[in-house]
């Protein structure tokens, strides 16, 4: 093994420009809350795999990390909870969270339902991205909550690169 194939040698600890833009920015998560004790966003450790990556649309990038905050979010229901998001600039309301999906380079998709049981799906461009997530009472009694950032995260994990069209039934 040569000199600067080390790990621990000087060379190694070398980045080119473009290594030293990505590791300075992302992904990095801060938050400041009034309350000391109240749960963060994003408590929990990032995924091993959660990296950026030049080959991740923006869409792609964007729908990772909403995930992300849908999970940590949904770990701070009670038990009769259930996710919902709230839409900005439109009529659209509050719409209970029943899918969500990208559409490379930079579209992403947003399925439920309102209140009053409308279908919807809302596409997005990622530069428009403004979206509240709600806690609402759940619609049923039910044993256990059904959790969609945590279906979204496994889906994942078993999808790892979209392929031209691929869509997950629950």
């Amino acid at each position: 093994m040569n000199q600067s194939s080390r790990k621990d040698s000087p060379q190694s600890t070398i980045s080119t420009s473009v290594e030293a833009v990505e590791n300075a920015i992302l992904p990095m998560v801060h938050e400041v809350h009034k309350n000391p004790d109240a749960p963060c966003a994003m408590d929990s450790e990032l995924p091993e795999d959660f990296v950026y990556s030049e080959d991740k649309s923006e869409a792609r990038w964007a729908y990772e990390r909403l995930i992300l905050y849908i999970q940590n979010f949904e770990k701070q229901l009670n038990k009769d909870e259930e996710v919902a998001l709230g839409f900005t600039g439109g009529d659209a309301g509050v719409v209970r969270i029943e899918g969500l999906g990208y559409f490379d380079p930079d579209i992403l998709t947003f399925y439920g339902t309102t209140d009053d049981g409308a279908r919807t799906q809302l596409v997005q461009h990622v530069s428009q991205l403004n979206v509240m997530l709600i806690a609402l009472p759940a619609e049923e009694e039910i044993e256990e909550p059904d959790r969609i950032g945590f279906r979204l995260a496994s889906d994942l994990k078993t999808k790892p690169n979209a392929t031209k069209h691929t869509t997950s039934k629950a």
